[in-house]
């Protein structure tokens, strides 16, 4: 399998506002990674989209859009959200008409302003905060979906986010030519609908709610912070704070998502389906079945 050509370009949109982060060195990292085991000629560069107002223009490849920080309501309308999604209708409209195409990836805040700005469903803030590594479950959409082909159901990942999309407005997202790929956990005991986690706004933009870039590094990093170590211990015990350091050393957990997520995206991209590496695995055996209160910080 040859990839469609050697040379490629990404734009990547950086959202964090000037926030210190470990989101952008985890995209750099499987960008670098990627273009290394693959041979090709990858360039990618960065534009700092809220506090510069910076965008791309339309001579790149693909198209990643990350998280950030602050809430994805309070933006509408300003001046960097005006130019990011002129990009964005300009690269659906490049898709429509174009031979080759420029898929885009988002990645949490993106993909909250993106169900915002289509009106794809109520974008509201969580009765309280996620973060934690926890089980996302497929839908039967997400079950088809070629980009997560080489994960289980469930699958696990990084969540860290105040806000979330529930109430679905379906007859918007099928004019975009979208479908739900996977939703929240399960949680019996709580009354509350479970919000969308991941979308395939069309053929060629796809977006997580989650981190998929996350790696096990950074999280650790992250949860060694006073700060967090004091949030997770004062509300859920010491026991759980090291429940959820051990889950970052388990491959079948985070690091799977890593490593075969956006990798799979820029295989589509790249070749114009999965490289061999990452193709459908059929017999793929489900991550065995855990206690959901033992993966997840609310």
């Amino acid at each position: 399998m040859h990839p469609i050509k050697n040379k490629w370009k990404v734009a990547v949109l950086d959202m964090y506002e000037g926030v210190p982060n470990e989101g952008m060195r985890c995209i750099r990292e499987i960008l670098v990674q990627y273009a290394a085991m693959h041979a090709l000629d990858l360039q990618f560069d960065e534009f700092e989209v809220r506090l510069q107002q910076q965008v791309p223009d339309t001579s790149y490849d693909i198209y990643i859009s990350t998280g950030g920080p602050g809430s994805p309501v309070d933006s509408e309308g300003s001046a960097w959200e005006q130019k990011y999604f002129s990009l964005i209708e300009t690269l659906l409209e490049w898709n429509r008409t174009a031979e080759q195409k420029k898929p885009a990836f988002f990645i949490c805040h993106s993909y909250q302003i993106m169900c915002r700005y289509y009106r794809i469903g109520n974008v509201c803030k969580r009765k309280s905060p996620a973060f934690g590594v926890f089980p996302v479950h497929k839908t039967h959409a997400g079950l088809r979906e070629k980009v997560f082909s080489a994960l289980p159901d469930p699958f696990y990942i990084v969540d860290s986010r105040n806000w979330q999309v529930i109430e679905l407005n379906h007859q918007n997202l099928a004019a975009m030519g979208g479908q739900v790929l996977a939703i929240e956990k399960e949680r019996p005991h709580v009354p509350l609908e479970r919000a969308t986690m991941a979308i395939r706004f069309n053929d060629h933009f796809i977006g997580t709610q989650f981190h998929p870039e996350a790696d096990a590094d950074g999280m650790h990093m992250y949860l060694l912070q006073e700060e967090k170590k004091k949030q997770v211990v004062d509300n859920h015990g010491m026991e759980k704070y090291n429940s959820m350091l051990e889950q970052l050393s388990d491959p079948d957990k985070i690091m799977l998502t890593h490593d075969r997520l956006i990798t799979a995206f820029l295989d589509y991209a790249v070749y114009g389906e999965l490289s061999d590496r990452l193709a459908t695995i059929e017999h793929l055996e489900q991550v065995p079945a855990h206690n959901d209160d033992e993966n997840t910080f609310f």
